[in-house]
Order: structure tokens, then C-alpha cells, then sequence
């Protein structure tokens, strides 16, 4: 990992540290956009911080070839709505036991890159990063996205995304052109206009994978990478962490238990956010759109890479289900 001295100065003098003593890599930015890494520091209360570097020259290649202009300004604007919540929205959140994020200390936006400075989650006991997913790890990140989800109820997406999720239909016109799939290419824009309508949009994620949660050795979840932050319906951050945990063979009633979870989550963080709310009255228009968003993600799926695992019967079948039930209601 090559970062210049004069990037460590500028993270040092930022946060008020005496000194940086040494970097670790965490990961490259995806498509080559920069690194993430973790800058132990001296002379402030937390021993280490988050640094998000990210340079803004077009990279050559794409791990699917998908290296165009649109891709390349849909990621510059997910760096900017990245910036955005962080600036805006993060440290006010921050001290949610339920839900938490880390906390904004410092950006520094210039004309080709971005230097992103956050609270290292480590310091905070959110020390795992864990690649496969017990059954508690799941519903870790359901208790997280739950509340979030039911903190973040009707407000408006200031400087994110107006629609959240890197897969959502306006921002994907290659892969729904590339998508062979007829019922779902025709069903394409209903599916989008069912989950823009439902009466209960909240702010998504946008990328609740497993990868972009961290978790404590007691079994909480904590969530980093709001690239894609926006407005919409909670199934689909629910569906992008199932998509990442599960290995299609789960029986249904395991999923049905992890959406239960989720729903009690939810309802507990309305019940302290927007006590004039009815949980039930959300869930009761969510639920059935469960399969839904799930064909919305397959829409992009499969549009981007036909022979991707997350295409399987389960999906498959799911996908059915809500073209199915979107025909049904269109035409009554």
C-alpha cells in the first residue's frame, strides 16, 4: 500500500494528533478508486483512526467489464453522498446503542480526490469482521438495520441518494439492457414503482451486506460503507444481507424467524423514534414486499452477471412470487 507521507500529514494535522506511527491496510476501494486504511495515531484520547483515500482518475478495468462513463460518475456521486451523510447525518446518529455508525472527524474534498477521516469502530469494541454468518451474526445486523431503519422513517434524503441501493433501476441502465430475462425485464419498472410507492420509505443502507458489518465479541453489529444511502422500503437493505448469509438451502422457517427478528427490531426503534406510529401498520405494508425487492436485486443480478450464486431456486422462485402478485394487482 503506497500512501504518501503528505496524506498522513494532512490526516495528522487534521484530527490534532502528535503523530502517526504507523498504517495498516484494510482493502483497496473497489475498481482501483483508493484505499481504506487504519492510521494508528498518538497524542489523542482513541489510539487509531479510519482513513478513507480516494483518487478520482478513470481506472482501465472492471472485475465484470463494466467500465463505463455512467459506472464512473455513479461512483464519484456515491463518494460525494458517502461525504454527505457523514458531514450531515453521522455524528448525530452516532449515539445510538442499537444502531451505530462511526463518527465524522474530518473530509477534505479536492478536485480529483476525497480524504475521509472516521472514528475507528475498533476503538469502540466493534473489533470482527466475519466472513461467514452464524445464525446470531444475522440477526445482529437485523437488530441494527431494524432501528435504523425505524430512526430514519420519513426523512428526507438531503444530499443522498433520492433513491437508495447501488442497484436501484434509474442508476442501472446497462444491466437492465444486458438482462435476458423477459418477464422480469417487462416487470422491471412496475417492481421499481411498487417499492418508490409504498406509503413507509425510510433511508437504506444501500450495500447491508455481511462485509459492512462489524461486530462485537457480544454479538452487536455496527455497520460502515453508506456509499449508497438513500430513501426507500427497509426489504431491501433486508434483502442485501440475506443475499450475502444465506446459502439457499435454509429452511423457510428460518428466513420467516430472521424476518420476525427484523420486525420486532423495527417496531422497537418506532416505538422510540415515532411513538405515533403503528409498527404493524409498517410491517403490514413491508412484509409482502419481501419477494419484491428481492426481484429488484435479481433484476440487477442478473443483468450483471448471469452466473452469479444469488441466482438460484430460492431467488428464482422469489422473483416468481412478485411478478405474480404485481400483475395480480395491476390488473385489478
Amino acid at each position: 500500500m503506497n500512501i504518501s507521507d503528505s496524506i498522513l500529514q494532512r490526516v495528522s494535522h487534521a484530527i490534532g494528533a502528535t503523530a502517526i506511527t504507523h498504517i495498516e491496510s484494510i482493502q483497496p476501494l473497489w475498481g482501483g478508486y483508493g484505499q481504506l486504511f487504519r492510521a494508528y495515531v498518538t497524542g489523542k484520547p482513541y489510539l487509531s483512526v479510519i482513513v478513507k483515500y480516494i483518487c478520482f482518475p478513470q481506472p482501465a478495468s472492471h472485475p465484470k467489464g463494466w467500465n463505463t462513463p455512467l459506472s464512473h460518475h455513479r461512483k464519484l456521486q456515491s463518494y460525494q453522498v458517502e461525504a454527505n451523510w457523514y458531514q450531515h447525518y453521522a455524528n448525530a446518529h452516532a449515539l445510538n446503542s442499537f444502531c451505530p455508525v462511526p463518527r465524522y472527524l474530518y473530509v477534505d474534498q479536492q478536485a480529483n480526490e476525497t480524504l475521509l477521516v472516521l472514528q475507528d469502530l475498533h476503538t469502540l469494541g466493534f473489533t470482527q469482521v466475519r466472513k461467514t454468518a452464524t445464525t446470531a451474526t444475522v440477526l445482529a445486523c437485523l437488530t441494527w438495520l431494524g432501528h435504523f431503519h425505524a430512526k430514519y422513517m420519513h426523512v428526507e434524503p438531503k444530499e443522498l441518494w433520492p433513491i437508495g441501493t447501488y442497484w436501484h433501476l434509474d442508476t442501472r441502465p446497462d444491466e437492465l439492457a444486458a438482462l435476458a430475462d423477459s418477464p422480469l425485464k417487462s416487470a422491471a419498472h412496475l417492481i421499481d414503482q411498487t417499492l418508490k410507492q409504498v406509503t413507509y420509505q425510510t433511508l437504506v443502507h444501500g450495500d447491508a451486506k455481511l462485509a459492512n458489518f462489524c461486530f462485537s465479541t457480544d454479538d452487536r453489529a455496527a455497520a460502515v460503507d453508506f456509499q449508497y444511502i438513500g430513501q426507500g422500503c427497509g426489504m431491501k437493505d433486508v434483502v442485501m444481507l440475506l443475499s450475502s448469509v444465506l446459502n439457499y438451502n435454509e429452511p423457510e422457517s428460518l428466513i420467516n424467524d430472521y424476518l420476525d427478528h427484523y420486525f420486532v427490531a423495527l417496531a422497537q426503534g418506532l416505538t422510540e423514534f415515532h411513538p405515533h406510529l403503528n409498527p404493524l401498520d409498517v410491517q403490514q405494508a413491508w412484509q409482502p414486499l419481501y419477494c419484491v425487492a428481492w426481484a429488484d436485486f435479481q433484476r440487477f443480478v442478473k443483468g450483471w452477471s448471469v452466473e452469479h450464486f444469488k441466482i438460484n431456486p430460492y431467488t428464482e422462485a422469489l422473483t416468481e412470487q412478485a411478478i405474480t402478485l404485481l400483475t395480480l394487482v395491476k390488473n385489478h
